[in-house]
């Protein structure tokens, strides 16, 4: 029997077994796909992810992030918002005193480079390409595999993703909706040398964003209806760039659009974040709306908050030397992360109706807002930490 299984490998789930292994406990990770083995000459993947300090920080932490580094990653040092170009907030690394804002990564390299420090550790189990066939709870959980082999755990970590298998076999119920928008994701080349900034602009329409990734490579972002969006689906790439340039601001350079998908923007929430053996992280316990691009920061800070409290347990086993209760520390994780979590989605709601909304007043006041936030001084360089997770 394993001390703990976690269901999901993709970049939370295995940063969260990387941690637990380090903890010194016994962890089977378990993920039905299986990523595509990284080569350099690959072109970007279409998903990409803002990396924030305290992610990175975590990644060495578990000792993962040489790996990620060692296949490509994009640092940015400046980040621009704004609706109109003369109403603008600008952050850069001048006016903190760091190296980098955070790193734009493809999805795949971050998984892959976590995938690579568990094969360093002899206490981690991987199954990798297997689907759960049966996955009971009493008296303790058990995950059947589609080869018929059974992975029994004392407790079960649930990081597969919004629709989680997990979240529903623990009668976990969620509150969520999607919005009124998707976002069309593209991935372009440029004719420029590794670019250091990320920008978006809001729009009546919905944002337009830019990360820029490795090399002259970047990723586009456009938020609109879903009707639009299935119009740009289905474009031909010399067409779509054309609605790009129509539609983007100045700051984008010359570009050739290599591919596109869609993805839409979902609001969810777990009812709660424990139930018994079981404890949720990442999507399984929450997904927000990405404008500010928390979305997969909020699941490694769930990750770091439940291996402090698991190492607590730990300790606290040790010093009673015996086995003692993991409900109150998984209680804590739980009133830690869902009041921090719940505030971001909030913010990003108002975030999203605040500038949907094109009522001459309140866009009158959301430029003043940006205009003054970019000469707030302190305010401004505490906004910046919170969004770097520091």
């Amino acid at each position: 029997m394993y001390d703990v299984a976690v269901v999901g490998g993709g970049m939370v789930g295995a940063a969260c077994a990387i941690g637990l292994a380090q903890l010194g406990l016994s962890v089977a990770l378990i993920e039905r796909d299986e990523p595509t083995a990284f080569a350099a000459e690959q072109l970007p993947d279409l998903r990409v992810s803002a990396i924030n300090r305290h992610s990175e920080q975590l990644f060495e932490q578990l000792g993962a992030w040489s790996f990620i580094q060692n296949m490509r990653v994009c640092p940015y040092k400046r980040l621009s918002v704004w609706e109109k170009p003369q109403c603008r907030s600008d952050f850069n690394i001048a006016s903190l005193g760091v190296s980098h804002l955070g790193h734009i990564i493809e999805n795949r390299i971050v998984q892959l480079g976590l995938l690579q420090r568990c094969q360093q550790l002899a206490n981690l189990t991987v199954y990798m390409g297997q689907s759960i066939k049966n996955l009971l709870l009493d008296p303790h959980p058990r995950i059947t595999l589609d080869n018929d082999y059974t992975v029994h755990a004392k407790f079960l970590v649930g990081a597969d993703g919004v629709n989680s298998m997990v979240r529903h076999t623990a009668n976990i119920g969620v509150q969520g909706w999607q919005y009124g928008m998707q976002a069309l994701g593209v991935s372009i080349r440029t004719t420029h040398t590794q670019q250091d900034i990320t920008w978006q602009q809001f729009t009546p329409d919905g944002p337009l964003a830019f990360l820029p990734l490795f090399g002259e490579y970047a990723s586009l972002v456009w938020y609109n209806r879903p009707e639009k969006v299935r119009e740009l689906k289905g474009l031909s790439p010399s067409q779509l760039k054309l609605q790009i340039i129509q539609h983007f601001p100045a700051e984008l350079v010359d570009f050739e659009v290599l591919a596109c998908e869609s993805f839409p923007l979902i609001r969810q929430h777990s009812n709660h974040y424990t139930q018994g053996d079981v404890v949720l992280i990442g999507d399984a316990a929450h997904s927000i709306n990405p404008l500010a691009g928390q979305g997969v920061n909020l699941g490694f800070k769930d990750v770091s908050v439940l291996l402090h409290v698991l190492a607590k347990y730990r300790q606290a086993s040790t010093d009673a030397q015996q086995s003692t209760s993991l409900r109150p520390y998984f209680s804590e994780y739980e009133r830690r992360r869902r009041s921090d979590n719940l505030l971001m989605m909030s913010a990003m709601d108002v975030l999203y109706k605040g500038f949907c909304n094109q009522h001459g007043l309140l866009k009158l006041l959301r430029n003043a807002g940006l205009t003054l936030a970019n000469h707030a001084g302190p305010l401004k360089h505490r906004v910046m930490q919170y969004a770097m997770g520091l």
